[in-house]
């Protein structure tokens, strides 16, 4: 790997979190046991809030999409008839949830409800949002270089800032220039980066953006979008071919800005 040139007509740097930012690991291990551990318990506290039950609203919706899927569990409505079946609701949206996850599906029904889980676990202390240590440093030093940088995520824009507003490293959302999840479009789907340039003010080529998945990479490769694959522990392997045609960096200090001359 070593050192990687920056292109000269790259003024974005676009990044993916899980496993590029932050290890696979903290989600894995943290984020998402969380929410299986603690969905039953939020939906109870909050059940009467608009917010959880807009949250609730979106899963029906997504649940009636799914409905031809094996193992997809309807969500019924409420019709006020005591609490046994607030209890069936409630758990009909557990197994939702979980069977989502399951599959690790991407839907922004779920993710909204993750979001706004995840946002009580930061706020109360019960969860950090975990960064590699060469991350900080290396977008300090493009920002001084005049780059702009995005975060694109399938985690719903509100995971996203609370991950880097409550991270190892404090409160580091000040580093980014704005943040777009799968309400721009899915990350495998290269209209979405398109999308995303549009968004910014800018063309497709004067973007960067660094993935540890190379379907990702190849989406984005397609919209001309220039490209790199992160390679940190714990990050599914390459294939041979991928090794060979991507970029690959290991270390966000292994960019190297024009600028920076």
């Amino acid at each position: 790997m070593g050192v990687l040139p920056v292109p000269a007509e790259v003024r974005v740097i676009l990044l993916d979190i899980e496993g590029t930012t932050t290890p696979i690991a903290f989600v894995q291990e943290t984020l998402f046991p969380y929410i299986k551990d603690n969905v039953r318990q939020y939906l109870r506290a909050h059940w009467e809030e608009e917010e959880c039950q807009r949250d609730v609203g979106l899963l029906r919706k997504q649940a009636q999409e799914d409905s031809s899927l094996d193992g997809a569990t309807l969500i019924p409505l409420e019709s006020g008839n005591g609490e046994e079946e607030l209890e069936r609701v409630i758990q009909a949206v557990v197994d939702n949830v979980l069977w989502q996850m399951s599959l690790d599906r991407k839907t922004t029904a779920l993710k909204q409800l993750q979001g706004h889980m995840w946002r009580a676990a930061y706020a109360t202390g019960h969860v950090k949002g975990e960064i590699f240590e060469d991350v900080v440093p290396a977008i300090r030093k493009w920002r001084e270089a005049g780059m702009k940088v995005y975060i694109y995520s399938s985690g719903s824009i509100e995971a996203q800032k609370l991950l880097f507003g409550y991270s190892t490293e404090g409160d580091i959302l000040e580093l980014f220039d704005g943040h777009f999840d799968t309400k721009i479009g899915p990350k495998v789907e290269s209209e979405s980066y398109r999308r995303i340039a549009a968004s910014i003010g800018c063309a497709t080529n004067n973007i960067l953006f660094l993935t540890d998945v190379p379907r990702e990479a190849s989406a984005a490769e397609e919209a001309d979008t220039h490209v790199a694959v992160v390679i940190r522990p714990g990050n599914a392997g390459l294939t041979d071919d991928e090794k060979s045609y991507y970029s690959l960096i290991s270390s966000f200090a292994e960019l190297f800005l024009p600028s920076s001359t």
